[in-house]
């Protein structure tokens, strides 16, 4: 068993984790909505209004904090007034994007709000830039946040929604640079300001505008991004996007289910990747804005395989391991770590498509080892991210695949630290100083089997949380970690 030495101090505080990093995202691809999320009606699946009622619970269990839809490549062919009314009477389309099928819209704004309710999670709205107009954001926006008398106030009382829904979080575009338009930093960011402009605050409320921002390591898009959108002496968006997907390589992404131990690392080495990545635009970010007036969005991220044999290559259905637990735990954190800047963070996708966290066949619906994942890490919404440090090791020459991960947080006087112990083959124990809390009582929670693990829905507990064991002496806290395994310990 390997050793290493840890300290935590909670007097040095480096940024507040807002509960929006561990945030979600929901596209109309594939199995995420109909026959995921939203089943119908006149579905035996016990639903309110159409809405699984067991994936609304799996979802109030984790806390979750915000859902992004409606794309995603989606977004930016989508037109909202298409999916509000009788829903006998709204138009049909082919979701070009995903699949080549039918899109009914009857899942629309109506039932998007209501899940975002039943959830008790903010709505974060991709706006329709790359085929949409000004006035169809503009009016969507009235639509869901104006409560005086207008046209499209009154629009969405005729369809049975008195009051406004108050709408936060507005994406305007997605992915402008590829599927939403194929434009460069420089038009988009005229573009953008074009939209902002006429999506317009109503009452109190005001609307988060996040502005698209750049593929991976396109740091030549923030460049431009920050420097235009600060001009006239104000900020213009108050977030600004990137997206990142995890890939052993991308011209051989592997399955889901399928891999050895060297496909293994090397995915490890490009999840934290992601360090590199948020550094490097957070820098650019300070440097025009140096206050943090405007967040970092990573609002795509996630693992992306082959999909399973047998499925429509057009829904990105993949099955969920172990792997992918370890590859959320080592995502989330660096999100803590970089919560400073960062403010939000959106996995792809919640359900049935990418690494989500629930999986659904008929009635039945599986959490995934990544679902548990975000359980063990939930008490860090809206805690102080603190130092911490570990003594670490590679373990791979020549791949950043550090065997320990690592982050810790305040809330409340409750200290929470979680880790991940990256390595396949070697057990080990950690040995963590504890500064600035008077450490008293620990419990402990863990998720650990063999990599491949999964759960499938004639074993849907093969991967799942159990108490665990940690020990305080006097300001020393000492926790073993087995090989592939995620740990959540909380000092009080």
């Amino acid at each position: 068993m390997k050793q290493f030495k840890m300290l935590v101090n909670t007097n040095d505080k480096i940024g507040h984790i807002n509960r929006e990093l561990y945030g979600h995202f929901s596209e109309h691809l594939g199995r995420c909505i109909y026959n995921g999320i939203y089943v119908g009606e006149n579905s035996e699946i016990p639903n309110i209004h159409g809405i699984r009622k067991d994936m609304i619970e799996a979802f109030k269990n984790i806390k979750m904090p915000v859902l992004r839809w409606p794309g995603g490549c989606f977004a930016d062919e989508y037109h909202w007034k298409d999916g509000i009314g009788d829903k006998a009477t709204r138009k049909k389309m082919i979701n070009t994007n995903w699949g080549g099928v039918v899109e009914d819209n009857s899942f629309g704004t109506h039932e998007f709000m209501e899940l975002c309710e039943l959830v008790g999670c903010e709505p974060y709205i991709s706006g329709n830039v790359g085929s949409g107009t000004v006035r169809e954001l503009s009016e969507w926006i009235e639509y869901m946040n104006f409560d005086g008398m207008s046209p499209m106030a009154d629009l969405r009382r005729t369809n049975g929604r008195e009051k406004p829904w108050k709408l936060k979080y507005l994406g305007i575009g997605n992915e402008n640079w590829g599927c939403g338009g194929n434009m460069t930093p420089e038009y988009y960011a005229d573009v953008y300001k074009q939209f902002a402009t006429f999506c317009k605050d109503y009452g109190d409320n005001k609307l988060t505008k996040i502005a698209c921002g750049a593929n991976c390591n396109d740091y030549n898009w923030t460049e431009v991004m920050m420097k235009k959108l600060g001009q006239n002496g104000f900020w213009q968006a108050k977030g600004l996007g990137v997206h990142y997907y995890s890939v052993p390589e991308w011209n051989s992404k592997g399955f889901a289910t399928k891999f050895n131990e060297d496909e293994y690392y090397r995915l490890i080495s490009t999840v934290n990747y992601t360090e590199t990545l948020l550094t490097r635009h957070t820098e650019i970010m300070n440097r025009y804005d140096p206050e943090g007036k405007v967040a970092l969005v990573l609002d795509e991220w996630g693992t992306w395989f082959e999909v399973e044999e047998g499925t429509n290559p057009g829904f990105l259905y993949q099955q969920n391991t172990m792997r992918d637990a370890i590859v959320a735990a080592i995502s989330l954190n660096i999100f803590n770590r970089h919560s400073k800047r960062l403010k939000m963070a959106n996995l792809a996708q919640v359900c049935n498509v990418l690494q989500a966290i629930v999986l659904t066949e008929g009635e039945k619906m599986i959490k995934t080892p990544t679902y548990h994942v975000f359980d063990l890490f939930k008490e860090h919404q809206e805690g102080e991210c603190v130092y911490c440090y570990t003594e670490n090791e590679n373990m791979r020459e020549g791949k950043d695949a550090p065997m320990i991960s690592s982050s810790a947080s305040v809330k409340d006087d409750v200290l929470t630290i979680t880790l991940a112990n990256c390595s396949l083959e070697e057990d080990a124990e950690i040995s963590c100083d504890l500064y600035g809390v008077e450490a008293k009582n620990v419990s402990a929670r863990i998720l650990t089997e063999e990599v491949h693990a999964h759960n499938t829905f004639e074993q849907p507990e093969n991967v799942f949380i159990k108490d665990y064991t940690a020990s305080l002496e006097g300001q020393k806290l000492r926790v073993k970690l087995p090989a592939c395994s995620v740990v959540e310990v909380t000092i009080r």
